[in-house]
């Protein structure tokens, strides 16, 4: 096989769980192809450099073998390999999102039944107020 369309390629490499949502990201401009953004019927090369933005993760991988069959992970594993850069920066946002404090956690400890109450007596006032 010479060349494979880029969207089933990473649809085979198990970078998407679904070829729809392979061409989604590659038409919303979220893969590059050597550095240029492309249609989702591009055709893939061995050697070709692949950057792809999958959530909040950036990723950099060259295409080492070609394929539009989804297989099983460990040959999917063997159809790119990631640029040192990009691995090294994987793993520090990882490290960053784990080492990050949870969401909500500076809004202190749960209302007291006496804090609900207040609240619920302001909130009462301020409807009472627009109403009129």
């Amino acid at each position: 096989m010479e060349d494979v369309r880029v969207d089933k390629w990473l649809w085979a490499a198990r970078f998407f769980r679904t070829r729809r949502a392979a061409a989604e990201a590659v038409l919303g401009g979220r893969v590059h192809v050597n550095a240029v953004r492309v249609k989702p019927s591009k055709t893939l090369r061995v050697g070709d450099t692949v950057a792809m933005t999958i959530g909040a993760v950036k990723r950099t991988v060259e295409v080492a073998a070609l394929t539009d069959k989804r297989g099983p992970a460990a040959v999917a594993a063997g159809l790119y390999t990631e640029t040192p850069e990009s691995a090294s920066a994987r793993e520090q946002a990882a490290l960053e999102r784990r080492l990050a404090r949870p969401p909500g956690a500076d809004l202190g400890a749960r209302p007291t039944k006496l804090d609900r109450r207040r609240l619920e007596a302001l909130r009462r006032a301020q409807r009472h107020w627009r109403s009129r």
